[in-house]
């Protein structure tokens, strides 16, 4: 197949940047506009944790079996079938009746949504070939993470003061079928040179450790730890098991030679850090604004704008310093800005003043606007093209899954911290714990940041890929064919 036209790989990148737009803006709309569905539902803060968390679980859960299918059957088929699902679940949405049917069509939507940013940045690895111009691919790929937050709040907010938080759903529709019909037109089909085998059995170990721990970390507060227990041990099993049963296939659901490579291990980790201080911060701003302040939903959009507009101004700078310079700059600017904005939270109720608020919320925006490019960059260079699918998939789903995790855990200690009394009264006390969580996260970059960037990662990274070219020979896989 001849290389694509710069204008038509442009276009590409354009389609793929749709995708993710309608995925990630759909979360910073429903944050704005979780106190609206609190009261038109009657759900609590676990409810409230559910209608997010049911999303990006389901999100971590199939990311890998998309990325894996997509490289078997063919890119386009599984991006445009998961425009598809995502819009009609987004429609869905606007219409639930009550908590559970919303929890159960955000689902849907997730099922959607799987198929289309691994599938979408395996799509942009194969399109952009070159290293530089493929990490500022990444850039950009990053900077609409930055123009869904801060246009997710503000239309967020805007809807559901003039429609109501159903319409926030409306907003993917025009743009999911845009995006098909783009795709339909102007999208190339590719696969792996060789089709992956489905790993049913790694695929549902996989689901029941994701929503088994979800479940024991969100219902904890309220059930009690008896309750959950027997959740957090199903969770263990499956964990477990994935280890046992993995290696021992010739083509498994997530191949654990990945995380031979420092550089790739560290990225997930980096990914799950950074990705639950994002869902966390997101949680406690939101209902911090509206339930404490008593700030109406634009009113709470317009105090995210100093959150994301660094994000999106600094995501292509970071893309451009890792095709110049290497991950490891951007990765430190990342995790210490993320560690001084939980400090100034945790140990100085930065909420509870607009300057330090405002200050706080900008170095939030400029450690996450720095961090989303290595995380992506580091997962899929240095693996066969073959595989992009799946490294980007593995990436993607730590996103998925630290997002999930920090909604959980905070919104966790949130409800065991404000317990019976109003959130007037307890929220800042009671979210205090929560933003040490999050300044734990930021140090986490930090210190990955700098043990997974240098020679000694670099050598494992390089021997991983060989060993990834020519794969190990596996008794164990060879016994059992």
């Amino acid at each position: 197949m001849p290389e694509p036209s710069h204008r038509r790989r442009m276009l590409v990148l354009a389609i793929c940047c749709m995708s993710l737009l309608i995925v990630s803006i759909d979360n910073t709309i429903l944050n704005v506009a979780l106190p609206a569905v609190q009261r038109d539902l009657h759900a609590s803060t676990s409810g409230l944790q559910w209608a997010i968390d049911a999303y990006t679980l389901v999100l971590a859960a199939l990311l890998m079996l998309a990325g894996s299918t997509a490289d078997r059957i063919g890119r386009k088929r599984v991006f445009m079938t998961g425009l598809v699902v995502f819009t009609l679940g987004s429609l869905l949405c606007s219409l639930a009746p009550d908590l559970s049917s919303l929890v159960a069509f955000r689902m849907i939507q997730a099922v959607g949504g799987s198929m289309l940013n691994p599938v979408a940045m395996s799509i942009i690895t194969n399109t952009f070939t070159d290293p530089r111009e493929r990490a500022r691919a990444i850039g950009v790929w990053g900077a609409v993470v930055g123009i869904s937050m801060a246009a997710g709040p503000l239309v967020g907010g805007l809807l559901v003061e003039s429609v109501g938080w159903r319409s926030i759903f409306w907003v993917n529709l025009p743009v999911g079928l845009a995006a098909l019909l783009l795709t339909l037109r102007f999208v190339p089909e590719s696969r792996a040179p060789k089709a992956r085998r489905p790993d049913p059995l790694g695929q549902l170990m996989v689901i029941v450790l994701f929503g088994s721990l979800t479940y024991a970390i969100i219902e904890a507060p309220n059930a009690g730890l008896g309750a959950v227990l027997p959740f957090a041990a199903t969770a263990l099993a499956a964990l477990l098991g994935l280890l046992f049963h993995e290696p021992r296939r010739a083509e498994p659901l997530i191949d654990l030679r990945f995380f031979r490579s420092a550089p790739f291990s560290g990225a997930t980790v980096i990914a799950v850090s950074a990705f639950a201080a994002l869902g966390g911060f997101l949680f406690l701003s939101t209902l911090y604004l509206q339930n404490v302040r008593g700030l109406s939903a634009l009113h709470a959009g317009l105090w995210m704008l100093p959150m994301a507009v660094p994000t999106f101004l600094c995501a292509p700078l970071a893309g451009r310093l890792v095709g110049s310079r290497g991950p490891r700059l951007p990765l430190l600017v990342a995790g210490g800005a993320l560690t001084v904005s939980g400090v100034l939270f945790a140990a100085f109720e930065a909420e509870t003043s607009n300057l330090t608020r405002f200050l706080g919320y900008v170095l939030f925006g400029v450690g996450f606007g720095f961090v989303n490019a290595p995380i992506t960059n580091t997962a899929v260079s240095g693996m066969p093209r073959a595989q992009a699918g799946v490294a980007a998939a593995v990436a993607s789903t730590s996103r998925q899954l630290g997002q999930t995790l920090g909604v959980a855990v905070v919104g966790a200690v949130l409800a065991a911290g404000v317990g019976a009394s109003s959130y007037r009264d307890s929220f800042v006390s009671a979210a205090r714990p929560g933003w040490w969580i999050l300044t734990a996260c930021g140090l986490a970059v930090l210190v990955l940041g700098v043990l997974t960037t240098g020679r000694w990662a670099r050598r494992t990274a390089r021997r991983n890929a060989e060993r990834l070219e020519t794969p190990e020979a596996r008794p164990a896989a060879r016994s059992a064919a």
